[in-house]
């Protein structure tokens, strides 16, 4: 059964709607398993019923029309309970409900299975046969397995229908929710610019074209080139390989005939497409039929289609270049969105950021909550390629996109923009005044920047200091590894804007999901992989030159701080503490009036908060990076949406580590700060005071909101809180232990402004 299976996916993957893919299962399921019926049920939301969209053995004319309500019959009871019922005789069951115009009073026989995609059923798949017997086990495994690996397809399609405004049963719906994760809180409203990477077929959006004939005349040019390319390489290969061989590259030529795919594009462009997504439809199309084959030389050619629709693509995309157009109200999405993709974008138009991969805590969304721009990640049911131009609405409070927008939800989230506009407004007063609590406690507040424009605006929120440079963003701009000299200036910038105040500045932190295109680390675990400190300890000469260009660049100010990532044990700080010593040495022997600056850990991995003691004997300051300690602890990839709801800096296990961590630098006499994105969640950063936190760093767009609730707050109160929360044993419970404390010091409007799970 293991390739009726595959077969089954293999041809629904390539139908090419919501209706084809179930008329597919339907079909293919009633062959494989020998029975008499099979049919597809979807929940439509719309009317709240289970629709019968499919069906090979039912009457044709119940399709689209026969519906059952939550609970109601045996699908709504298999739905409802989201298991699966196989019965011997299902006019038997008390839930039977016999529905005329199906025509399946013949029928005894009975199995339904969920269908589940991300713990929501989509609706049931239905198996039925005239004899009064239970399907047996191999069979109802095969349709769990199937509907396990259907769900996901079937919710692609449903949101490639819904983005059209159309419900799974054909009705006309708005106000379209797909799920994802808050990346950036806010909310927008815009119009969709779908960013793709370049001569990749699997992300070109659909567009129109303005000009058929020009569109058709550009294609085909760009075919001929390709066809030149495969001649000339045979051509120099001649005397290399046997006539034999050469053959193959003939045949590359004439799969890109008139008569061949060529032709399939060109009958595309002429419906409309421009020439890029009418070759990407094509190519796909082809791909999928190969892949589809059992013979393993033709499944092979799906590889040769590939290779060959992509040179054509880099030829489209060469000779005339995709000039993105942004509106005022750009809405920026895109399969993974990269921080060159953000640079690449006018700021002033920038409304909002949606990506399908990713979580919260991507570096992305990072960025996204420096530049206070609302932002949706992980949202992976979203049809891309069907959004280009639609207007859609991003609710970073929620972690939503909203397709199809009717007028009275429009009105609403405009209000709740006005209101956004209007609190961040009335936060201005705060930049020049202290933070302090209620009762006289001095908290300070610095920012996290990774680029000059983030020292701007930092220093436009009254910052006190930078807690962590990002130093490996300008590396991740670059297309090679920037000079001593080159850095040197990059990090003067920073300590200039910000003397006399404090800059930390953490040594280079690639690996995990910050990889260099010119250094690439290719692990199968990246995140337990060589990253942070062990790169730049296993490349002195990198570590080096970084450490010399920042004592460099702080000549004469005076205000650098140098902090390690991802230490895990004593050796590490030791053997890199000789390295700069050696840089600072270096510089001295130059006759340069260095000074030998603060040295810092962070601590973002369990090992290191049980080292605290021991870490902070040997350095001048300990700071958390909240972020990846909470991923390290939890087990949870911070970047995979699968599993996002299980990351939450508010678990037991993250606060206890965090009070512990403290608790430890305190009895060394060494200043202990937080820079993770906890530290801007208004009522995070109340916890963290209590705990005795002396620095909370954050973006800068969440200044502002922090230090507002802590004037608000009495440290009696906060460390009242914390008392409670210490006791407790679940996440939501010390989050809302947290809200609650929030409300009684009035400050519960800004409880919705800054969130961190």
């Amino acid at each position: 059964m293991l390739d009726q299976l595959r077969v089954i996916v293999q041809r629904v993957n390539a139908a090419k709607n919501l209706q084809s893919a179930l008329n597919i299962i339907v079909r293919r399921v009633r062959e494989a398993l020998n029975t008499q019926v099979c049919s597809v049920y979807l929940f439509d939301t719309d009317i709240n019923s289970h629709v019968l969209m499919a069906s090979e053995g039912l009457k044709a004319q119940a399709v689209g029309h026969v519906s059952l309500e939550i609970g109601e019959g045996l699908v709504g009871l298999v739905a409802k309970h989201a298991e699966p019922i196989n019965l011997q005789d299902a006019s038997t069951h008390p839930s039977y409900h016999y529905i005329e115009e199906t025509g399946e009073e013949v029928f005894h026989a009975f199995l339904g299975v969920p269908i589940i995609h991300h713990r929501s059923v989509l609706g049931v798949l239905v198996v039925q046969h005239e004899e009064r017997r239970a399907f047996d086990e191999g069979e109802e495994a095969f349709l769990i397995t199937l509907s396990a690996q259907l769900a996901g397809v079937i919710a692609h399609a449903e949101a490639t229908g819904a983005i059209q405004g159309l419900s799974p049963s054909g009705h006309k719906v708005s106000d379209t929710v797909f799920p994802g994760i808050s990346g950036s809180s806010g909310v927008s409203i815009g119009k969709v610019v779908v960013v793709f990477p370049p001569a990749d077929l699997s992300q070109i959006p659909e567009r129109q074209t303005k000009d058929i004939e020009k569109e058709i005349e550009f294609f085909n040019n760009c075919l001929n080139a390709v066809q030149e390319d495969m001649r000339e390489l045979n051509a120099q290969i001649a005397d290399q390989i046997a006539e034999e061989e050469r053959q193959l590259f003939d045949v590359y030529v004439s799969m890109l005939d008139d008569d061949a795919l060529g032709n399939e594009v060109v009958e595309r462009i002429k419906m409309g497409s421009w020439a890029q997504s009418a070759l990407a439809y094509v190519a796909n199309e082809h791909i999928r039929n190969f892949e589809m084959m059992s013979d393993d030389y033709l499944r092979e050619r799906a590889v040769d289609i590939r290779d060959l629709c992509s040179r054509v693509l880099f030829y489209l995309q060469q000779k005339e270049p995709v000039t993105t157009e942004y509106s005022k109200d750009t809405i920026l999405v895109s399969e993974e969105l990269t921080p060159l993709m953000l640079a690449e974008t006018p700021k002033n138009k920038l409304n909002g950021l949606i990506s399908v991969k990713g979580s919260g805590n991507s570096h992305v969304a990072i960025l996204a909550r420096t530049m206070g721009v609302p932002t949706v990640m992980g949202a992976v049911d979203l049809p891309l390629n069907q959004l280009d131009d639609k207007q859609v609405i991003v609710d970073g409070y929620k972690g939503e996109v909203i397709g199809n927008p009717s007028d009275i939800v429009l009105t609403r989230y405009r209000n709740t923009i006005k209101e956004q506009d209007e609190l961040i407004a009335g936060l201005e007063d705060l930049k020049d005044v202290p933070c302090v609590s209620a009762d006289n406690h001095r908290v300070h507040l610095w920012v996290n920047t990774g680029l000059m424009s983030d020292v701007t605006k930092s220093l436009d929120q009254g910052a006190e200091g930078i807690g962590l440079f990002r130093t490996e963003v300008p590396f991740l701009l670059s297309e090679r590894f920037p000079s001593e000299q080159e850095q040197t200036e990059i990090y003067r910038e920073q300590l200039e804007a910000f003397a006399p105040k404090l800059v930390t500045m953490r040594t280079l932190d690639i690996g995990g999901d910050k990889d260099l295109s010119y250094f690439p680390i290719d692990e199968e675990n990246p995140f337990l992989g060589w990253r942070g400190i062990r790169v730049t300890l296993d490349h002195p000469e990198i570590f080096m030159a970084q450490v010399r260009a920042m004592l460099r660049a702080s000549i004469g100010l005076e205000n650098l701080q140098i902090m390690l990532p991802m230490i895990s044990n004593v050796n590490e700080v030791n053997s890199a503490l000789q390295l700069i010593k050696r840089a600072y040495r270096e510089l001295l022997q130059e006759h340069l009036n260095v000074k030998f600056p603060p040295i810092g850990v962070m601590i973002e991995l369990p090992a290191a908060v049980y080292q605290t003691r021991a870490l902070a004997k040997l350095v001048d300051f300990i700071s958390v990076g909240s972020n990846d300690l909470t991923q390290y602890l939890l087990a949870v990839d911070r970047n995979n949406p699968r599993v996002a709801n299980l990351y939450s800096a508010f678990h037991p296990a993250v606060i206890s580590a965090l009070y512990h961590v403290v608790s430890e630098a305190q009895q060394e006499k060494k200043p202990v700060s937080i820079c993770g994105e906890m530290a801007g969640d208004p009522g995070a950063a109340v916890l963290l005071m209590a705990m005795g936190f002396d620095i909370l760093s954050m973006n800068s767009a969440a200044l502002l909101k922090v230090k507002s609730v802590i004037r608000n707050v009495s440290l009696d109160v906060a460390r009242d809180l914390l008392d409670q929360v210490m006791q407790m044993e679940d996440a939501q419970m010390i989050r809302s232990a947290v809200d609650l404390t929030l409300y009684n010091a009035g400050v519960d409007r800004l409880l919705r402004s800054s969130r961190t799970n």
